[in-house]
């Protein structure tokens, strides 16, 4: 059942409120980092953004271009880091190993941050290993 705020706009279903809710208080509260990824360019050659958000706890920054200099210094994908106000953006490039290095980036800062991260799909396509692979669901 559809219902409705008091200014016309359609009310969250509990549980993606309740999800919402947390995200927030983490990122308020907490020592989070938020990654959106998102795909600019889906005509070749393609490009990709990462929008990384620092929670309001986390006070020394250096770690986010630190770990992405040694990311950067093995990985053959062409990327460039900007920082804008609240956020830096790392544009990944094309390449073959696109979607793996930019992976690869992700658990870098997750497993700085000892699993403290929050990953926004966006309208990226790729879904990285499957991790229960059954061979009847490919092979009859």
């Amino acid at each position: 059942m559809v219902e409705f705020n008091a200014d016309g706009s359609l009310k969250l279903p509990k549980q993606f409120q309740e999800k919402k809710d947390d995200e927030e208080n983490k990122m308020k509260f907490q020592n989070f980092i938020k990654i959106k990824k998102d795909v600019t360019s889906f005509k070749s050659p393609k490009e990709c953004i990462l929008r990384l958000t620092l929670s309001n706890k986390i006070t020394d920054k250096r770690f986010i271009e630190y770990i992405y200099n040694e990311w950067n210094q093995r990985a053959e994908t062409p990327s460039k880091i900007t920082k804008a106000e609240d956020e830096y953006n790392i544009k990944i490039g094309t390449s073959f190993r696109r979607c793996s290095e930019c992976t690869s980036l992700i658990n870098r800062y997750r497993e700085h941050l000892n699993g403290n991260l929050i990953l926004e799909q966006g309208n990226c396509p790729f879904e990285g290993r499957k991790k229960n692979f059954c061979y009847e669901d490919y092979f009859d």
